[in-house]
């Protein structure tokens, strides 16, 4: 199995950073839509090393879907064919409030932006006819000045971010990817991913999809490390925990309870109470914990068989690289056994 983490780093710093997660053994890059451009920081990278990079994920529905292409086409030719485009959708909130865009029924909407991105893609690869048309919107002209022509490394796989059931089975549906959430257990993913995924094969006809999970881990090797990281990975999922859309993960364990006292302790900003409910058992079930091997063999067990690569987190705190090349090295040695 590869290892995919996180380059967050600002953009002007992306290309230092990049050199040292790719030289400590990392297989691929990804950034999220955080405090800076999803993209800028991999378009950094892509001119100083030589590894798989991705957006996991870009927001979706703020943006045109020609903007989209766009930004993927150039960054599959900088990375050399190494790039994966991968788009989420947001809650409600964030579209009209901190994007000021406009909100629709989510799955039907990223149906759309994935398909409405790959007719272009794929109208700029083959030199077909451009002719996309939604309920959102509309692409139906392609003069050939504004017409990149033949990608070199073929047009970039386009992937979609899904934690529900409907998401997902849109995902299996319409996109060349799936993006695990990483908030989830092992029996959130056997109990309500796979079948969703299943079933988005069935209504697309397709047999497969690639599947892209997602670990939050508290690694380290002593306790004070290990002390350190459970705090952080602590503080992501009372965050993530307190997000309505998000409850489903608590119910399969029988924690759903907790959403919404979660929820009114974020309304009041008191992040201690929010952290200090998140119990170690939740943290070894929704999250990852242990040494550099520990969390190797628990994400092998997760999605052994399933995935050929794992995204990993390290929230709230600084994992050693040498570390983190000591996962790389584990999860490799995982498709060997």
């Amino acid at each position: 199995m590869l290892l995919d983490v996180q380059l967050d780093a600002r953009p002007d710093l992306a290309a230092d950073r990049a050199r040292e997660l790719v030289a400590a053994g990392v297989d691929g890059l990804f950034t999220f839509e955080g405090p800076h451009d999803v993209f800028l920081p991999l378009a950094a990278a892509a001119g100083v090393v030589d590894t798989d990079l991705m957006t996991n994920v870009a927001i979706a529905m703020p943006r045109s879907p020609m903007h989209l292409a766009h930004t993927a086409w150039d960054l599959q030719l900088m990375s050399k064919g190494r790039f994966r485009l991968g788009l989420g959708s947001q809650i409600r909130p964030h579209i009209e409030k901190r994007y000021g865009a406009t909100w629709s029924p989510p799955a039907a909407r990223m149906r759309e932006i994935v398909g409405a991105v790959k007719a272009i893609l794929g109208s700029w690869q083959h030199g077909t006819p451009l002719e996309f048309r939604g309920e959102h919107t509309q692409h139906t002209l392609m003069p050939p000045t504004f017409v990149p022509g033949p990608n070199p490394y073929g047009a970039p796989p386009v992937l979609l971010g899904a934690l529900g059931p409907v998401m997902t089975r849109t995902a299996a549906e319409v996109a060349d990817g799936l993006l695990v959430m990483p908030f989830h257990s092992r029996r959130h993913f056997v109990e309500r991913t796979l079948p969703a995924v299943q079933e988005g094969l069935e209504r697309s006809g397709r047999e497969a999809v690639g599947i892209f999970p997602q670990a939050i881990l508290a690694m380290g090797r002593t306790p004070a490390e290990l002390e350190a990281a459970t705090l952080g990975v602590r503080g992501l999922l009372a965050f993530y925990g307190s997000t309505p859309a998000y409850r489903s993960v608590l119910d399969v364990e029988g924690w759903g309870d907790l959403q919404p006292e979660l929820n009114a302790l974020s309304k009041q900003g008191d992040i201690a109470a929010m952290m200090a409910l998140v119990t170690d058992e939740m943290v070894a079930t929704i999250g990852v914990r242990g040494t550099p091997e520990e969390c190797a063999a628990e994400i092998g067990r997760r999605f052994g068989g399933v995935a050929e690569r794992v995204c990993c987190y390290f929230p709230g705190y600084d994992a050693p690289l040498a570390q983190v090349g000591e996962l790389a090295t584990a999860l490799r040695a995982l498709s060997a056994v």
